[in-house]
């Protein structure tokens, strides 16, 4: 799996930097947690400080398209973030705790 950043913009306002990437890969599409690993450690970022946004792929094609935001902090994190896309993407038993992290049907509903 190789993963290629093709836009990096830092906004100031929101105290983040936006990205998009490209994974290239072999066999199976890599999962949300292994993507979110690796692009962490990719831009030198605490895994509670990433966010993935969205990864597509199209049929047939071994290569995903994604974006994702890096905080920098978690508190920004949370002040901002969306619900759901911390449970989806795993940081939310990262940022509040396993017993607090918003359940799945709460992120479902917001």
């Amino acid at each position: 799996m190789e993963i290629s950043i093709t836009s990096d913009k830092k906004n100031e306002l929101l105290s983040r930097r936006e990205l998009e990437f490209t994974i290239t890969y072999n066999g199976a599409t890599p999962t949300r947690k292994l993507v979110h690993a690796k692009l962490a450690a990719m831009v030198n970022a605490a895994k509670d400080q990433v966010v993935l946004d969205s990864m597509k792929c199209r049929f047939g094609i071994t290569i995903l398209k994604g974006s994702a935001r890096v905080y920098e902090s978690k508190d920004d994190l949370v002040k901002l973030e969306r619900a759901y896309l911390m449970t989806r993407g795993g940081v939310a038993e990262e940022v509040f705790g396993a017993q607090d992290a918003p359940s799945e049907d709460a992120a479902e509903a917001s």
